[in-house]
């Protein structure tokens, strides 16, 4: 067995493996001093299970290193942000000890706005993913690969916002509230999707306005 994830470990490019190491790294870094260690696992789980499966995913559907690179930058910023459970990643505090002001009270944040960062950067990050496995998986066109990329990033944020409600009603009161990070904002799915979408049109327009967007297309197609 152990013979066998070594081979698989070895099929994975190089720059891959050393992103999923640094990303196994993260997850421990993120888990020394937990200040939350109740939710811990509900949080990093997850993202544990996707680092220990990414070298057989990655040998059953191989992706460019650039698309790999940006599922990595967006579970990073997702571990950073359950370490804190989201709602109270101490970004004013740090802003405070670098510059002497906060980034709430600068924008006019009347909550901790990390979840909405993160939304956006699912958006963002994970759309030349989805627009890579469209065309190399699903034989798409590329304007069809981009827009299902668009449509996918709406689909796996519904499905997930429809998790969270569920894990509300199953799970107690405040271990659910901490997980949903609302923070008393009755219209929180909507903005988190929102927050999404607006990245997923960015990256659209990036992937397709710019010499390197389009020569990640080029090169994904030929793939």
């Amino acid at each position: 067995m152990i013979s066998g994830a070594v081979a698989v470990w070895k099929t994975v490019p190089v720059v891959q493996r050393r992103i999923i190491l640094l990303l196994i790294v993260a997850i421990i870094a993120a888990n020394i001093d937990q200040p939350y260690p109740e939710l811990a696992p509900l949080q990093h789980g997850p993202t544990v299970v996707l680092a220990f499966a990414a070298p057989w995913l990655l040998r059953r559907w191989p992706l460019s290193n650039g698309s790999v690179g940006c599922i990595f930058f967006f579970l990073l910023l997702h571990t950073l942000g359950g370490r804190y459970i989201y709602s109270y990643v101490p970004y004013d505090v740090w802003a405070r000890a670098i510059s002497g002001h906060d980034i709430s009270g600068t924008l006019g944040f009347a909550r901790n706005g990390y979840d909405r960062l993160v939304h956006f950067a699912f958006g963002a990050l994970l759309t030349a993913p989805f627009a890579e496995a469209a065309r190399r998986y699903g034989v798409m066109r590329m304007g069809w690969g981009l827009a299902f990329a668009f449509a996918a990033v709406g689909f796996v944020g519904a499905l997930y916002e429809i998790f969270e409600w569920l894990l509300s009603v199953v799970a107690a009161g405040q271990t659910a509230d901490w997980y949903n990070g609302q923070q008393g904002d009755m219209w929180d799915p909507q903005k988190d999707m929102a927050a999404a979408q607006i990245g997923s049109l960015v990256a659209l327009i990036w992937l397709c306005a710019t010499r390197q967007g389009r020569a990640e297309i080029i090169s994904a197609d030929a793939n």
